[in-house]
């Protein structure tokens, strides 16, 4: 919203500063309000399956220059430009009489609720469906396709979202920082833009009335905006530049509090790519891998030969540091065409994670054997962990089934607040836990991390979800088993002083975080964070939470956001 004349504010997501010219992502065509109804459905539906295969070409053009993070984005945008299934429903659309740009949009919008309806990982897709078709309806209607111009000079990036296809080609060096006028904290693009140390802010809503050149100051870290900068202004931001660089210069080692309490800084990885980028960082592990990867957008599972390969040599870029594996996390939210259970009412509150593990236990026992044959071949400190874990019985079961193969740890991701509620008892079970906190949000604040309007709800600093965080934190202390943090919380310098408080002995992020977050613990002895916990938890809102704690902070705090 606009605060004063000359300033935005929205959520930063992606702490840095940036200046420079702004550019605008230009908006999508629409289809044209007096466009012809289809009179030859045959016809136009050829021309379709001709656009959509063009659009399909160039994702994949563009995926074959793009690096291993970007790659299998492009690709999933090419497959879903291809898929028959939306093809069949633009027929339908072209057949009852529609325009051929209005079938195609109707189409894509039919097959976006069907996604939404699922949640999690295919809500995460709806960007990339509405980009395959805002590129066929610009192609269909002869203009050039939509999306991030090329970008001449370095500049300050502005739409309303970005697709995923779009923000995967971002490089630092020409993009500033990321402004978009919808997103949420755990949106793709601030994922991303943090991977890449890109400034990011999202929820900036009027960014797309400031015309396109103006030049723009923004401070990725508070989340402001300052339109058309004075000099004062550009001096006083590239001044907290230098500072938050000389806070993080200092930051080496292991993580730890001021006063020596250890505090594990981590790593979330996806590929074996990112495995070997995250090794080369001072990280002391792994704290996230997500191996749904070598399971999403297949026909058929991934053999246990195929699966073996890319564990070992996950496990071999870390060598003897810790690196937690998280087992398949697929099901109704992220449908795998060879293990399909059938339609629900409610597919994100479905069969996801270790409840499809537990009917499809083929799938999960493959992935199991290849982990074990992976760790026999390293001796890696390797250590696997259920998603979805939502009972005493299902963490039994499942520690059961590890360690009959010999892996050394076992443990369980905690994203129910059953699981933290009741944590003493399945901590019995298990060696460890680790808080999935932004699935553990939406569903302790009822409220869908994919839909923007909610924001204010997923603020990770309301103190309901710190009260849960609390609860399962004290599970583990009360049976010795420590629990971790490998949401996106953990990668908020702040709030890591509040979780290392409430009593989490390891924060995983992505790579480019981990110095903030190191700075901030070594500048606040344990007692310090245990303050800031209680006061975090004792406010009423997220904002007088996060005032609380920068009330008792370090002035080193200030600069690293």
């Amino acid at each position: 919203m606009s605060d004063a004349p000359g300033t935005f504010h929205g959520i930063g997501v992606s702490a840095g500063t940036a200046v420079g010219p702004l550019v605008l992502v230009a908006a999508a065509p629409t289809p044209p309000a007096d466009e012809p109804a289809t009179t030859d459905a045959a016809a136009a539906g050829a021309q379709v399956r001709e656009v959509l295969e063009a659009v399909a070409a160039g994702l994949q053009a563009r995926a074959a220059m793009a690096d291993a993070h970007a790659k299998p984005i492009l690709e999933a945008g090419a497959m879903m430009a291809r898929d028959p299934g939306l093809v069949t429903g633009i027929d339908g659309h072209l057949a009852s009489g529609a325009g051929i740009t209005h079938a195609v949009s109707a189409a894509v919008e039919e097959y976006c609720a069907l996604f939404e309806s699922m949640g999690g990982y295919m809500a995460e897709r709806v960007t990339d469906l509405r980009d395959v078709r805002d590129r066929a309806v610009a192609r269909l209607l002869g203009q050039p396709e939509p999306g991030v111009p090329s970008l001449t000079v370095p500049s300050v990036l502005a739409a309303h979202d970005l697709a995923p296809a779009e923000t995967a080609t971002l490089t630092a060096d020409t993009c500033l920082g990321i402004i978009t006028a919808a997103g949420g904290p755990t949106s793709h693009t601030a994922i991303l833009a943090a991977q890449l140390g890109i400034p990011a802010i999202v929820q900036a809503v009027g960014i797309l009335d400031v015309p396109a050149g103006t030049v723009v100051a923004i401070d990725g870290g508070v989340g402001e905006i300052t339109i058309s900068p004075t000099e004062a202004e550009v001096a006083l931001l590239t001044e907290r530049k230098r500072r938050r660089e000389a806070a993080l210069a200092g930051g080496t080692g292991k993580g730890c509090t001021k006063d020596g309490a250890p505090i594990a800084l981590l790593a979330n990885i996806g590929t074996a790519e990112d495995a070997r980028k995250a090794a080369a960082q001072p990280v002391e592990g792994v704290g996230l891998f997500r191996t749904e990867f070598l399971f999403l957008d297949r026909d058929t599972m991934p053999t246990v030969a195929e699966q073996t390969a890319t564990y070992t040599e996950v496990f071999e870029a870390f060598g003897d540091r810790r690196i937690v594996v998280r087992t398949l996390d697929a099901g109704a939210d992220k449908p795998l065409k060879f293990a399909d259970l059938g339609p629900e009412e409610n597919p994100a509150l479905g069969r996801r994670g270790l409840r499809l593990g537990m009917v499809r236990t083929d799938i999960l026992d493959a992935q199991l054997e290849a982990l074990a044959a992976a760790y026999q071949a390293t001796k890696a400190d390797v250590r696997v962990m259920a998603p979805m874990v939502a009972t005493q019985a299902e963490a039994m079961w499942f520690a059961q089934r590890v360690r009959a193969l010999g892996l050394p740890k076992v443990g369980v991701m905690i994203e129910v607040p059953a699981a933290a509620i009741r944590s003493r008892g399945i901590l019995y079970h298990v060696d460890f836990a680790s808080l999935g906190t932004n699935d553990l949000q939406q569903y302790t604040m009822a409220a869908d991390r994919m839909q923007g309007e909610l924001a204010e709800l997923l603020n990770p600093w309301e103190p309901a979800l710190l009260d849960v965080i609390a609860l399962a934190c004290e599970g583990g202390q009360a049976m010795g088993k420590p629990i971790g943090v490998c949401g996106e919380a953990g990668g908020d310098p702040v709030l890591a002083l509040v979780l290392a408080g409430l009593g989490v002995k390891s924060l995983s992020m992505a790579p480019g975080k981990v110095p903030a977050v190191r700075t901030a613990l070594a500048a606040h002895t344990m007692e310090t964070c245990q303050q800031m916990a209680a006061a975090a938890r004792a406010s009423i809102t997220a904002a007088e939470a996060k005032a609380a704690v920068m009330a008792m902070a370090a002035p080193v705090l200030a600069d690293l956001l």
